[in-house]
């Protein structure tokens, strides 16, 4: 099979398409022929330290995938030859979704919606579930509430917007002010110009902040919480802010979630949930694609085609 793998760690020149067995599915699992495949931030963030990823033989990246279900292993049900599905397999460990084939648990795959091609399918496992377990599970989001989501064009923050709105609340996001029709259109009630503005200079009384920028962004919001509000850091538990006294703060790492992957595909059926697509690329230019994530100035998500 066509694989994209990490020769060594470094920048984007790195990814290297080869020819890979396929693999077989274990015990419980499913082979999957990948269709599209999803490029996330902790794609390139790997692929230049190796961090964060319990790697095992060849490097391989990526985690986003939708394609079509080839094989059952023993023990599976849930699925039959045929089936369409999308997922976010092995995450955090090694998954090897930049290839023509993946096999995971059957329970990390959910069926996919039919109202979205797999390009679409595949822009949504990884920072859907993130948006998703950080508002539902984390914060436990209700109606009514407050939310500042910051990068809301962003691949999680898209995500986050339309997710916060389906389960009621009011939602402010930060963006450039070329992106705020867009945002607007995810469903944002306010949308704040982070270059223009100090956003904590305008917004207040907010129940739950998604922060994915880091740095002092975390500081900075802990202004606009209320009392006893919540602050989910997505990059890492060094953006935590001192200080957080009286607030409820947290690092949220994404995990494989059936339960979520559902909720999400329900969204999507229904029309209250759609992915943003900035750019398709092929497979083989797996490096074009890192590259153009990396200058950090997309809309939405970018994908592979593999099929």
């Amino acid at each position: 099979m066509r694989a994209v793998v990490v020769s060594q760690w470094g920048g984007p020149e790195v990814l290297t398409e080869v020819e890979l067995a396929k693999p077989e599915p274990g015990l419980g699992e499913v082979l999957v022929r990948v269709h599209a495949a999803g490029v996330n931030p902790v794609d390139w963030k790997t692929r230049a330290s190796g961090a964060l990823i319990a790697w095992g033989g060849t490097p391989m990246t990526g985690w986003d995938v939708s394609g079509t279900v080839e094989a059952v292993g023993p023990g599976v049900t849930l699925f039959q030859p045929g089936d369409e599905v999308f997922g976010m397999p092995r995450f955090p460990s090694q998954a090897g979704g930049y290839a023509e084939y993946v096999t995971a648990p059957a329970r990390q795959f959910a069926r996919k919606p039919a109202s979205l091609t797999h390009q679409q399918a595949a822009a949504l496992p990884l920072a859907a579930l993130t948006a998703w377990q950080a508002l539902n599970d984390t914060a436990g989001l209700r109606a009514g509430q407050r939310v500042l989501v910051h990068a809301a064009a962003g691949g999680v923050g898209h995500f986050a917007v339309q997710i916060a709105k389906a389960l009621g609340a009011y939602v402010i996001g930060t963006a450039s002010a070329g992106k705020h029709d867009f945002v607007r259109s995810l469903g944002a009630d306010e949308v704040v110009d982070y270059r223009s503005t100090a956003f904590e200079e305008v917004v207040a009384d907010v129940d739950v902040v998604i922060d994915s920028i880091g740095g002092d962004y975390g500081a900075r919001s802990l202004k606009v919480l209320k009392p006893g509000g919540t602050l989910i850091t997505l990059n890492g538990p060094d953006d935590i802010p001192a200080g957080a006294e009286g607030f409820r703060t947290g690092w949220t790492l994404v995990e494989p979630d059936f339960a979520g992957m559902q909720a999400i595909a329900a969204m999507a059926e229904e029309g209250s949930l759609r992915p943003e697509i900035d750019t398709v690329l092929p497979l083989a230019e797996a490096a074009k694609a890192h590259e153009i994530g990396e200058r950090g100035r997309t809309t939405g998500k970018i994908v592979l085609s593999v099929v």
